[in-house]
């Protein structure tokens, strides 16, 4: 089940919050518990008692930690999570590699991967760490936990939810008009990322790549790949925020307008905000951080990238994502910094090497990868035909409507809606704002194929 789906918009959604507002307060995590299950159900039935698995054994973890602060118990934990991460997500790819590398024929195992692993994976690795630095006590309530952890909004696609961001909450948390407007506004803002924009990138580069490709329609493809990622995964971020606040709950940010960038260190800033930040303070700084030699420092970022693009896939491509990016952290933080000072064209050195990452991060295969690259760069290809003409004049639009909204500029302008009072945290100009978006989505998801979030794969 996916957020941009008419039975969880129409059957799964209103269904929950008749049930979670009409039992006692205390009574309203179980609400969640089950239907954050029931959700996951319904996309994955055959590993819903991985999850549970899952919330156990780090429970079971987090107890014995919090109980004897002992390395060991943490150890056992972080085991048992790489572990079932490695086995879902590495297994097949480095059998194929060793196999490929030793001129074997390693037959790989039939292993589909679970939604969401990669996230609640990591929310039940930073649980653990931070129980063990004694930032958190461990949570006595077994079904407390499993909430945290399989809470729907953010249990397949993020952000990574931190249990000392969300700990009060789960047991205080206080629910209003308000808050819940807000999360509607989020979510149908997210949606329409999702739906209107997102998916149309999607079938604007599906169509493009099927004709004859010029050094114009590798830009129009590329710059399509980068726009559907963004809004698709922000997009969802968007809902998953939304949904929280509509439960009370307060999610970090994950997105702040990483297009817009002055540099790819500014990028990750902005970029995917709670696996940066994951990453900095259970990988980066254990390691040393930059409190080191250049060389351990250059070390400790090779191995932050490494796994930055193995987390997010499988394939060589993320590997070489991730290098790709510490390439240019690297060039930033002992050669460029003093050039990057916030310009025009900072703002364009990074867009491009944007560009350029998420083509790597979209084809897998990597032959396709090179070709399209060279496409990119002139070498193979005329400059244009009446096609790729056609198809930048057709969606000039859209192309518009992305860029305007890589900044804050659509968003002033929504604010500038404001106007009457609907009801208390209600606009009027607001309201008729996101009845026509969510009007539009549920027009289009209607008359459209489905289309899963890219980040579901991860």
């Amino acid at each position: 089940m996916v957020f941009s789906s008419i039975s969880f918009l129409f059957f799964f959604l209103p269904l929950l919050f008749l049930c979670y507002f009409l039992v006692p307060r205390k009574g309203r995590n179980y609400v969640l518990l089950i239907f954050s299950f029931l959700f996951y159900y319904f996309g994955e039935k055959e590993y819903v008692l991985l999850l549970l698995f899952s919330c156990l054994a780090n429970y079971i973890c987090g107890l014995l930690i919090g109980r004897n602060h002992q390395k060991r118990y943490l150890v056992i934990g972080l085991l048992i999570n790489i572990g079932l991460l490695f086995y879902y997500k590495y297994t097949n790819f480095f059998l194929g590699t060793f196999s490929n590398l030793f001129h074997l024929s390693i037959t790989t195992l039939k292993i589909i991967l679970p939604l969401g692993i990669s996230f609640f994976t990591f929310q039940n690795i930073s649980y653990l760490i931070d129980v063990y630095r004694k930032e958190v006590n461990s949570q006595k309530n077994f079904f407390i936990y499993c909430t945290y952890i399989a809470l729907f909004p953010q249990l397949v696609a993020g952000p990574i939810v931190r249990y000392k961001d969300v700990c009060e909450q789960l047991d205080n948390r206080k629910e209003s008009i308000s808050l819940f407007s807000e999360g509607v506004r989020r979510f149908v803002m997210g949606l329409g990322k999702k739906v209107l924009i997102a998916d149309t990138f999607y079938h604007v580069y599906t169509t493009v790549m099927a004709t004859e490709m010029t050094f114009l329609s590798y830009w129009l493809v590329a710059l399509s790949f980068t726009f559907q990622i963004y809004y698709d995964f922000s997009g969802y971020s968007d809902m998953a925020i939304g949904l929280g606040k509509m439960f009370g709950f307060d999610f970090k940010e994950n997105f702040n307008y990483p297009l817009i960038a002055s540099s790819i260190t500014d990028f990750w800033r902005r970029w995917h905000m709670s696996l940066s930040s994951f990453f900095r303070d259970y990988v980066y700084i254990p390691l040393g951080g930059n409190r080191c030699s250049i060389i351990k420092n250059i070390r400790n970022i090779f191995v932050v990238w490494l796994l930055t693009g193995l987390w997010h896939g499988a394939d060589w491509n993320f590997i070489f994502w991730g290098l790709y990016f510490f390439f240019f952290l690297i060039l930033e933080k002992f050669f460029l910094k003093k050039f990057l000072k916030g310009g025009i064209l900072s703002h364009l050195y990074t867009f491009l090497i944007v560009i350029f990452s998420f083509v790597i991060f979209t084809i897998t295969d990597l032959s396709t990868l090179g070709n399209f690259l060279k496409g990119m760069v002139g070498i193979g290809t005329t400059l244009s035909n009446s096609e790729t003409i056609y198809f930048i004049k057709n969606n000039i639009i859209i192309f518009v409507v992305a860029f305007l909204g890589m900044s804050p500029y659509l968003k002033n302008k929504l604010e500038n809606l404001k106007k009457g009072k609907f009801c208390k945290g209600i606009d009027c100009g607001e309201v008729i704002y996101i009845l026509l978006v969510f009007s539009l989505v549920i027009a289009t998801i209607i008359s459209s194929t489905f289309n899963p979030f890219i980040y579901f794969r991860f």
